[in-house]
């Protein structure tokens, strides 16, 4: 599971900031303490990361969440289910956003937007 945690940690600390140019890692929306991976099944993990937000009332938070998810998605090594949550009282509409970045259909359709699926991908895509 330390592996399975690393791993995670290290997936989610590149992905930059959808308005600066900072990592979510240097501006502490992602630390090493916000992510937990628990055993499930044979081989099958649950992610739980918890991100927070720069401001309380941070538009992108919703974005910076589909961010997490779409990374590690596509880049965890193992089989998993993911579960992204915004710390708990560090936003004020966190229930809603913590409901769309856990509903698939729902970021399915944010991804089919070109605009946002854009901004995806300038955060998720490594540095060179």
């Amino acid at each position: 599971i330390v592996h399975h945690l690393s791993s995670a940690l290290d997936i989610i600390r590149t992905i930059r900031d959808p308005e600066k140019p900072n990592t979510l890692e240097e501006l502490e929306v992602v630390t090493e303490s916000c992510v937990e991976v628990h055993e499930i099944g044979e081989d099958e993990y649950l992610v739980i990361i918890r991100f927070t937000p720069t401001v309380p009332h941070c538009s992108l938070a919703t974005l910076i969440g589909l961010c997490l998810r779409i990374k590690l998605q596509r880049c965890l090594p193992f089989r998993h289910k993911l579960e992204i949550y915004i710390s708990e009282g560090t936003h004020s509409t966190e229930e809603d956003i913590n409901k769309q970045i856990n509903d698939k259909e729902r970021v399915a359709a944010a991804m089919e937007n070109p605009n946002l699926r854009e901004i995806v991908e300038q955060c998720v895509t490594e540095p060179d």
